[in-house]
């Protein structure tokens, strides 16, 4: 017969290493933008720009359409300094949800700012600019799944 291995008490498995230190847990590591359902994540991208105060925010189902995104959200900001907020306001606010952007483009001054979060792609107009480029009319196939004026 053999005897049973004795295991840990709980006080065996929080004492100290060797060295005197804690034992360190790891932590857990951001979520890629690809672990958060790409829907989801735009819905989520949508009210962080409402709270910013963006204008106009269209949100795309490319599915189908292309490989680049699943979906897109188009929004319009009346300054370069909202733009930015706007941008800003969604980047950190997801940081904190353990969701990061794979890429950043453009600039406030250049009037169009795009966050790439992989199967969600922002982009962030002055609205000369949005209605310059017209990616509402370029991808007008999409179907829009909300539109917040």
């Amino acid at each position: 017969m053999t005897e049973p291995v004795p295991s840990q008490t709980t006080d065996q498995a929080r004492a100290p290493r060797a060295d005197g230190l804690p034992k360190r847990t790891k932590a857990a590591p951001a979520a890629s933008p690809e672990q958060r359902q790409p829907l989801e994540l735009a819905r989520r991208i949508v009210e962080l720009a409402e709270d910013k105060k963006a204008a106009d925010i269209v949100l795309l189902d490319l599915a189908g359409l292309t490989t680049m995104a699943d979906y897109f959200v188009i929004c319009s900001g009346g300054s370069e300094r909202q733009l930015e907020a706007i941008a800003s306001g969604i980047i950190g606010s997801l940081r904190d949800e353990r969701t990061r952007p794979i890429g950043r483009e453009g600039t406030a001054a250049s009037h169009w700012i795009l966050v790439d979060f992989g199967s969600v792609i922002v982009h962030i107009f002055t609205p000369p600019e949005r209605d310059y480029y017209g990616l509402e009319k370029h991808w007008s196939e999409a179907r829009t799944i909300l539109s917040v004026q």
